[in-house]
């Protein structure tokens, strides 16, 4: 007598699962990192033209101020009690 195998599910491959992270990337982290980049660009013209005060202000702000806050800023859970 035969003993048949059981043929299980042809597998694929296995998506990698994601870590949250607590990590979440809107609107306002989109417009606070163009606003940014808009700003360092602002910045490097003003500086490429001479400008000894403006550009180092426009510089530092969009490195200390925009892009970080870009970066740090999350939305605020409906559902979270903080």
């Amino acid at each position: 007598m035969a003993v048949g195998k059981s043929i299980g599910k042809v597998r694929g491959p296995r998506k990698a699962l994601e870590a949250d992270l607590g990590f979440s990337w809107g609107l306002l982290n989109s417009l606070l990192l163009g606003l940014g980049i808009l700003v360092l660009a602002a910045g490097y013209v003003a500086l490429s033209k001479g400008s000894i005060t403006l550009a180092p202000i426009l510089l530092v702000a969009a490195y200390c101020g925009l892009i970080p806050a870009s970066l740090l800023m999350r939305g605020r859970k409906e559902q979270s009690g903080e």
